[in-house]
């Protein structure tokens, strides 16, 4: 162990660890649970510390050595070369200050060893003084949560996303000939494609993902340089405008200082409605898996329309039987997230006068969300819809009995005659055709050129 210290007094602290005081401390007091905080969220933040330390050494603020020490250190940290040093758990003070000066005391350290200083010496970069010159953990780390979000979305899960939208999209082009029974309050409907019926869970995922990108626009606007309340105190003229210039050109997100730094530090309103968005996107693949799964259950006593890709055993007693278990998987996870929504929306509404306090728990839900929301979507694409076969033999046997197909002759007879036909043909269990023949409601000939379940599909073309 080596003795490090703060302003609180010294502080035992492993020999090999680049943290410090601090951190040491709230790993003392934090030992919660095992909910680490996001790497996510430590890079982004390294990345912020990073930026200030250019823009304070261009403002006068910093010198050049220490800002190049500073710049050195981050940019390790930011790229994943030392996240074993960021062992804090989500559940510390609502401000994620234990973490902000876990990130100052690696930083500092780092650049202690490069510049031959012993660790915890803080020579010649101090954690407080120069890692977070021009900072308070109130406008970083929500500026931290806005960016790793921001960039997990862009760059994981939409793209994601994506490729499940076109998956579907390619079912829809490739069933759109093959016309089914329609089922409202899952009771017989009048028909429709199997294109028609993919190509609603293709933009049901559509509309999500436009949703999702439209509500990123909230996060870029940063609180940087808003300091502890959003005053500016401690931060020099400028360094907001600076530091989110520096920060678009190394996240390659269109970021901005906020117009109103006290509104943006005491709410986070615009990660409410993101994750508000992306439990819309959870609530949408529910609707979808329970669809196919429906669709896919039997495969003899069910509806037995589609067939699922085989990927393992379904059963531990029954042989031979096969689950819909990538359904099962996702609609599992999509349950939780709207449960970690819940979570987010009450602590959104939790914040006190200039500051909410509770940024790690919001930052913790909106990673995890992104993360199991991104592997859903490809478990999905690649375990189940890329193989997904229609059950043709199954589909065309429905359709041909189906009584709902009697709807296109009411224009031609009334509802009251129709719904005759109807219910004669089930009581008597024969055929449409034959009943309303029988009923004389109709002509043969008629008959057969109205009830075409393929113009029912297209009935305006």
């Amino acid at each position: 162990m080596r003795i490090e210290h703060d302003s609180m007094g010294a502080v035992e602290v492993p020999t090999s660890a680049l943290w410090g005081a601090q951190t040491q401390r709230a790993l003392m007091n934090f030992s919660i649970s095992g909910d680490q905080m996001p790497l996510a969220i430590i890079h982004a933040l390294a990345r912020i510390k990073q930026a200030a330390a250019k823009v304070n050494r261009r403002l006068g603020v910093l010198d050049e050595y220490r800002s190049s020490l500073i710049c050195t250190a981050a940019s390790e940290v930011a790229e994943g070369l030392h996240d074993g040093e960021f062992p804090l758990t989500v559940w510390q003070s609502g401000s994620g200050t234990q973490t902000n000066m876990n990130l100052n005391e690696v930083i500092s350290n780092l650049s202690s060893r490069a510049g031959g200083e012993d660790l915890g010496s803080h020579i010649p970069v101090h954690p407080n003084d120069h890692v977070n010159r021009s900072q308070s953990t109130n406008d970083t780390f929500p500026a931290a949560i806005n960016i790793a979000t921001a960039n997990q979305i862009t760059k994981e899960l939409l793209p994601e996303l994506q490729l499940l939208i076109e998956s579907f999209n390619q079912k829809s082009v490739a069933w759109n000939e093959i016309i089914k029974v329609g089922r409202t309050h899952l009771q017989d409907a009048v028909p429709l494609t199997l294109g028609q019926e993919a190509s609603a869970w293709r933009d049901q995922l559509l509309t999500s993902h436009n949703r999702i990108k439209d509500s990123l626009l909230e996060l870029y606007p940063l609180p940087l340089g808003g300091t502890a309340v959003g005053t500016s105190i401690n931060s020099p003229c400028n360094f907001d405008s600076e530091i989110t210039k520096e920060l678009s050109l190394l996240t390659e997100l269109p970021l901005k200082p906020a117009i109103n730094k006290f509104a943006v530090m005491a709410s986070h309103d615009g990660l409410v409605n993101l994750m508000t968005q992306l439990k819309m996107l959870a609530v949408s693949l529910i609707k979808i898996v329970n669809d196919i799964r429906l669709l896919a259950c039997g495969p003899r006593a069910g509806l037995g329309e589609l067939k699922l890709p085989e990927n393992e055993p379904g059963s531990s007693i029954m042989p031979g039987k096969v689950n819909p278990t990538q359904c099962e998987s996702i609609a599992m996870i999509c349950t939780q997230i709207l449960g970690l929504d819940t979570a987010v929306a009450i602590a959104g509404s939790g914040g006190h006068l200039q500051m909410n306090s509770y940024k790690p728990l919001i930052a913790f839900n909106l990673i995890n969300t992104i993360e199991m929301l991104k592997n859903a979507c490809h478990n999905c694409r690649v375990s189940m819809v890329d193989g997904i076969q229609p059950n043709l033999t199954k589909i065309n046997r429905d359709l041909n009995q189906s009584l709902m197909l009697v709807t296109a002759l009411t224009p031609k007879i009334g509802y009251e005659k129709s719904s005759q036909i109807a219910q004669y043909a089930y009581k008597e269990d024969i055929s449409l055709r034959e009943a309303a023949l029988k009923l004389d409601y109709i002509k043969a000939v008629d008959f057969d050129r109205i009830v075409d379940p393929s113009l029912m599909t297209m009935p305006n073309n």
